[in-house]
Protein backbone atom coordinates (compact mmCIF):
# COMPACT_ATOMS: atom_id res chain seq x y z
CA UNK A 1 0.00 0.00 0.00
CA UNK A 2 3.07 1.94 -0.22
CA UNK A 3 2.62 4.02 -3.13
CA UNK A 4 -1.05 4.77 -2.56
CA UNK A 5 0.17 6.38 1.20
CA UNK A 6 2.43 8.59 -0.42
CA UNK A 7 -0.36 10.84 -1.92
CA UNK A 8 -2.74 10.06 1.13
CA UNK A 9 -0.38 12.19 2.97
CA UNK A 10 0.17 14.46 0.55
CA UNK A 11 -4.00 14.99 0.35
CA UNK A 12 -4.27 14.53 4.47
CA UNK A 13 -1.48 17.83 5.04
CA UNK A 14 -3.17 19.81 1.76
CA UNK A 15 -6.88 19.44 3.36
CA UNK A 16 -4.90 20.41 7.14
CA UNK A 17 -3.05 23.07 6.03
CA UNK A 18 -4.48 24.68 2.68
CA UNK A 19 -8.24 24.29 3.34
CA UNK A 20 -8.22 24.20 6.82
CA UNK A 21 -10.46 21.50 7.29
CA UNK A 22 -11.27 19.92 10.57
CA UNK A 23 -9.43 16.94 12.44
CA UNK A 24 -12.34 14.99 12.28
CA UNK A 25 -12.92 15.51 8.40
CA UNK A 26 -9.27 14.96 8.04
CA UNK A 27 -9.56 11.17 9.85
CA UNK A 28 -12.77 10.21 8.25
CA UNK A 29 -11.33 11.34 4.54
CA UNK A 30 -8.06 9.54 5.76
CA UNK A 31 -9.45 6.21 7.14
CA UNK A 32 -12.14 5.95 3.58
CA UNK A 33 -8.91 6.36 1.14
CA UNK A 34 -6.99 3.49 2.74
CA UNK A 35 -10.43 1.15 3.12
CA UNK A 36 -10.04 1.75 -1.07
CA UNK A 37 -6.11 1.66 -0.97
CA UNK A 38 -6.25 -1.71 0.71
CA UNK A 39 -8.71 -2.99 -1.69
CA UNK A 40 -6.94 -2.21 -4.72
CA UNK A 41 -3.63 -3.55 -3.67
CA UNK A 42 -5.80 -6.71 -2.69
CA UNK A 43 -6.33 -6.40 -6.48
CA UNK A 44 -2.69 -5.83 -7.02
CA UNK A 45 -2.82 -2.09 -8.23
CA UNK A 46 0.38 -0.35 -7.46
CA UNK A 47 -1.08 2.93 -6.95
CA UNK A 48 -3.85 5.70 -7.36
CA UNK A 49 -2.40 6.80 -10.72
CA UNK A 50 -2.71 2.69 -12.05
CA UNK A 51 -6.50 2.80 -10.97
CA UNK A 52 -8.93 2.53 -13.78
CA UNK A 53 -13.01 3.56 -13.11
CA UNK A 54 -13.84 0.13 -13.30
CA UNK A 55 -11.41 -0.80 -10.61
CA UNK A 56 -13.33 1.57 -8.31
CA UNK A 57 -17.06 0.37 -9.45
CA UNK A 58 -15.51 -3.25 -8.31
CA UNK A 59 -14.20 -1.94 -5.13
CA UNK A 60 -17.25 0.05 -4.49
CA UNK A 61 -19.54 -3.48 -5.23
CA UNK A 62 -17.48 -5.68 -3.20
CA UNK A 63 -17.21 -3.17 -0.27
CA UNK A 64 -20.84 -3.22 -0.49
CA UNK A 65 -21.33 -6.70 -0.66
CA UNK A 66 -19.36 -6.55 2.62
CA UNK A 67 -21.79 -4.98 4.31
CA UNK A 68 -20.52 -1.64 3.66
CA UNK A 69 -23.42 0.79 4.15
CA UNK A 70 -24.00 3.15 0.56
CA UNK A 71 -24.18 6.36 2.85
CA UNK A 72 -20.56 5.37 3.97
CA UNK A 73 -19.50 4.18 0.16
CA UNK A 74 -20.76 7.09 -0.60
CA UNK A 75 -18.48 9.20 1.42
CA UNK A 76 -15.70 7.12 0.65
CA UNK A 77 -16.16 8.15 -2.99
CA UNK A 78 -15.95 11.74 -2.10
CA UNK A 79 -12.58 11.26 -0.73
CA UNK A 80 -11.71 9.71 -3.52
CA UNK A 81 -12.64 12.66 -6.28
CA UNK A 82 -11.28 15.04 -3.68
CA UNK A 83 -7.54 13.08 -3.25
CA UNK A 84 -8.21 12.92 -7.51
CA UNK A 85 -8.79 16.67 -7.79
CA UNK A 86 -5.63 17.11 -5.55
CA UNK A 87 -3.78 15.31 -8.35
CA UNK A 88 -4.67 16.68 -11.32
CA UNK A 89 -4.11 20.35 -9.57
CA UNK A 90 -0.71 18.77 -8.94
CA UNK A 91 -0.37 17.66 -12.97
CA UNK A 92 0.30 14.11 -11.61
CA UNK A 93 -2.55 12.39 -13.81
CA UNK A 94 -5.56 14.31 -16.28
CA UNK A 95 -8.81 13.05 -15.59
CA UNK A 96 -10.49 11.91 -12.59
CA UNK A 97 -11.51 8.06 -12.65
CA UNK A 98 -14.07 8.44 -9.88
CA UNK A 99 -15.65 11.59 -10.87
CA UNK A 100 -19.06 9.46 -12.06
CA UNK A 101 -19.23 6.61 -10.11
CA UNK A 102 -21.97 5.93 -7.19
CA UNK A 103 -22.75 4.95 -4.57
CA UNK A 104 -25.70 1.77 -4.12
CA UNK A 105 -28.58 2.88 -2.46
CA UNK A 106 -28.70 1.75 0.88
CA UNK A 107 -32.00 -0.25 1.64
CA UNK A 108 -33.61 -1.52 4.49
CA UNK A 109 -32.71 -5.12 6.12
CA UNK A 110 -35.67 -7.83 5.59
CA UNK A 111 -36.33 -10.43 8.39
CA UNK A 112 -34.74 -13.37 7.50
CA UNK A 113 -33.02 -15.99 10.55
CA UNK A 114 -29.65 -15.42 10.76
CA UNK A 115 -29.05 -19.05 10.86
CA UNK A 116 -29.72 -19.00 6.70
CA UNK A 117 -25.73 -18.95 6.45
CA UNK A 118 -25.14 -22.09 7.93
CA UNK A 119 -27.87 -23.64 6.00
CA UNK A 120 -27.06 -22.39 2.61
CA UNK A 121 -23.60 -23.35 2.99
CA UNK A 122 -24.31 -26.50 2.60
CA UNK A 123 -25.60 -26.29 -0.11
CA UNK A 124 -24.59 -27.53 -3.58
CA UNK A 125 -24.39 -25.63 -6.84
CA UNK A 126 -27.40 -26.60 -9.32
CA UNK A 127 -27.34 -24.55 -12.41
CA UNK A 128 -28.14 -26.69 -15.07
CA UNK A 129 -31.96 -25.22 -14.53
CA UNK A 130 -32.30 -22.29 -16.63
CA UNK A 131 -34.51 -20.52 -14.16
CA UNK A 132 -32.46 -21.03 -11.39
CA UNK A 133 -29.77 -19.41 -13.19
CA UNK A 134 -32.23 -16.56 -13.84
CA UNK A 135 -32.63 -16.45 -9.75
CA UNK A 136 -29.27 -16.42 -9.16
CA UNK A 137 -28.59 -13.29 -11.29
CA UNK A 138 -31.45 -11.57 -10.32
CA UNK A 139 -30.44 -11.80 -6.11
CA UNK A 140 -26.78 -10.86 -6.68
CA UNK A 141 -27.50 -8.29 -8.70
CA UNK A 142 -29.93 -6.78 -6.31
CA UNK A 143 -27.89 -7.14 -3.59
CA UNK A 144 -24.39 -6.27 -5.32
CA UNK A 145 -25.88 -3.05 -6.45
CA UNK A 146 -28.71 -2.21 -4.05
CA UNK A 147 -31.57 -2.34 -6.67
CA UNK A 148 -35.10 -2.34 -5.54
CA UNK A 149 -37.36 -5.07 -6.77
CA UNK A 150 -38.88 -2.37 -9.77
CA UNK A 151 -35.58 -1.15 -10.69
CA UNK A 152 -34.60 -4.90 -10.96
CA UNK A 153 -37.16 -6.02 -13.27
CA UNK A 154 -37.24 -3.13 -15.58
CA UNK A 155 -33.69 -3.43 -16.15
CA UNK A 156 -32.98 -3.86 -20.25
CA UNK A 157 -29.71 -5.54 -22.07
CA UNK A 158 -29.01 -2.20 -23.07
CA UNK A 159 -28.67 -1.06 -19.36
CA UNK A 160 -25.80 -3.30 -18.64
CA UNK A 161 -21.98 -2.66 -19.08
CA UNK A 162 -20.43 -5.91 -17.90
CA UNK A 163 -17.45 -5.11 -19.51
CA UNK A 164 -16.66 -2.18 -16.66
CA UNK A 165 -19.03 -3.92 -14.20
CA UNK A 166 -22.06 -1.15 -14.13
CA UNK A 167 -25.89 -1.45 -14.52
CA UNK A 168 -27.64 2.05 -15.70
CA UNK A 169 -31.45 2.14 -13.60
CA UNK A 170 -34.59 4.16 -12.92
CA UNK A 171 -35.90 4.51 -9.74
CA UNK A 172 -38.62 6.75 -8.22
CA UNK A 173 -39.16 10.14 -10.37
CA UNK A 174 -37.40 8.76 -13.60
CA UNK A 175 -33.85 9.32 -11.46
CA UNK A 176 -31.28 7.56 -14.00
CA UNK A 177 -28.31 6.12 -12.10
CA UNK A 178 -24.97 4.25 -13.06
CA UNK A 179 -24.08 1.80 -10.42
CA UNK A 180 -21.63 -0.90 -10.10
CA UNK A 181 -21.74 -4.18 -10.56
CA UNK A 182 -19.67 -6.87 -8.30
CA UNK A 183 -17.59 -9.88 -9.52
CA UNK A 184 -20.01 -12.69 -8.49
CA UNK A 185 -22.79 -11.13 -9.70
CA UNK A 186 -21.26 -10.24 -13.47
CA UNK A 187 -20.16 -14.14 -13.34
CA UNK A 188 -24.06 -14.82 -12.41
CA UNK A 189 -25.46 -12.80 -15.03
CA UNK A 190 -22.74 -14.05 -17.48
CA UNK A 191 -24.09 -17.30 -16.57
CA UNK A 192 -27.91 -16.05 -17.25
CA UNK A 193 -27.51 -14.64 -20.51
CA UNK A 194 -26.12 -18.07 -21.83
CA UNK A 195 -29.08 -19.72 -20.45
CA UNK A 196 -31.58 -17.12 -21.94
CA UNK A 197 -30.88 -17.42 -25.46
CA UNK A 198 -32.90 -20.55 -25.31
CA UNK A 199 -35.87 -18.91 -23.81
CA UNK A 200 -39.01 -18.27 -26.22
CA UNK A 201 -38.85 -14.41 -26.52
CA UNK A 202 -35.04 -14.16 -25.98
CA UNK A 203 -34.58 -11.23 -28.33
CA UNK A 204 -37.31 -9.26 -25.54
CA UNK A 205 -35.28 -6.33 -24.48
CA UNK A 206 -35.50 -7.28 -20.36
CA UNK A 207 -32.52 -9.05 -18.92
CA UNK A 208 -34.32 -10.85 -16.60
CA UNK A 209 -37.49 -13.30 -18.41
CA UNK A 210 -40.08 -15.82 -17.11
CA UNK A 211 -40.03 -19.26 -18.76
CA UNK A 212 -42.91 -17.60 -21.44
CA UNK A 213 -39.69 -15.37 -22.68
CA UNK A 214 -41.44 -12.20 -21.11
CA UNK A 215 -40.30 -9.59 -18.32
CA UNK A 216 -40.81 -11.09 -15.39
CA UNK A 217 -43.04 -9.66 -13.14
CA UNK A 218 -42.45 -8.32 -9.35
CA UNK A 219 -44.92 -10.78 -8.05
CA UNK A 220 -42.75 -13.73 -10.15
CA UNK A 221 -39.24 -12.20 -8.39
CA UNK A 222 -41.08 -12.18 -4.85
CA UNK A 223 -42.88 -15.57 -5.00
CA UNK A 224 -39.25 -17.05 -6.29
CA UNK A 225 -38.13 -15.74 -3.10
CA UNK A 226 -40.49 -17.19 -0.67
CA UNK A 227 -39.97 -20.31 -2.45
CA UNK A 228 -36.38 -20.26 -2.13
CA UNK A 229 -37.25 -19.52 1.82
CA UNK A 230 -39.15 -22.08 2.15
CA UNK A 231 -36.57 -24.57 0.54
CA UNK A 232 -34.10 -22.91 2.86
CA UNK A 233 -36.46 -24.04 5.89
CA UNK A 234 -36.99 -20.05 6.94
CA UNK A 235 -40.40 -19.44 7.97
CA UNK A 236 -41.47 -15.90 8.27
CA UNK A 237 -42.33 -14.33 4.98
CA UNK A 238 -39.40 -12.13 3.14
CA UNK A 239 -39.64 -10.49 0.09
CA UNK A 240 -37.33 -8.76 -2.09
CA UNK A 241 -38.80 -5.30 -1.72
CA UNK A 242 -35.23 -3.83 -0.40
CA UNK A 243 -32.99 -6.46 0.07
CA UNK A 244 -30.08 -5.79 2.22
CA UNK A 245 -27.33 -7.60 5.03
CA UNK A 246 -27.65 -9.38 6.36
CA UNK A 247 -30.68 -11.11 3.94
CA UNK A 248 -28.54 -10.91 0.85
CA UNK A 249 -24.71 -12.32 2.10
CA UNK A 250 -27.22 -15.16 3.05
CA UNK A 251 -29.16 -15.61 0.40
CA UNK A 252 -26.99 -15.19 -2.41
CA UNK A 253 -24.52 -17.59 -1.25
CA UNK A 254 -27.35 -20.60 -2.01
CA UNK A 255 -27.15 -22.48 -5.25
CA UNK A 256 -29.77 -24.24 -4.44
CA UNK A 257 -32.37 -25.01 -7.32
CA UNK A 258 -36.42 -23.94 -7.06
CA UNK A 259 -39.22 -25.02 -9.34
CA UNK A 260 -39.33 -23.23 -12.60
CA UNK A 261 -41.62 -19.80 -12.31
Amino acid sequence: MIGFQEDINKYVQELQIARGASPHTVTNYARDLKAVARSATYREIADWLSLTSHDISAIVAQQHSEGISGRSLSRRLSAVRGLYNFLIANSQISTNPAQDILAPTDTHALPVSLAMKDMSRSLTQHLNDPMTCRDLAMFELMYSSGLRLAELVNIDLVDLDLSVGQVRVTGKGGKVRDLPVGEQAVDAINKWLGCRRSLPGADERAVFLSTRGKRIAPRTVQMRLKKLTETQGIERECYPHMPKKPFASHLLERRGSLSAA
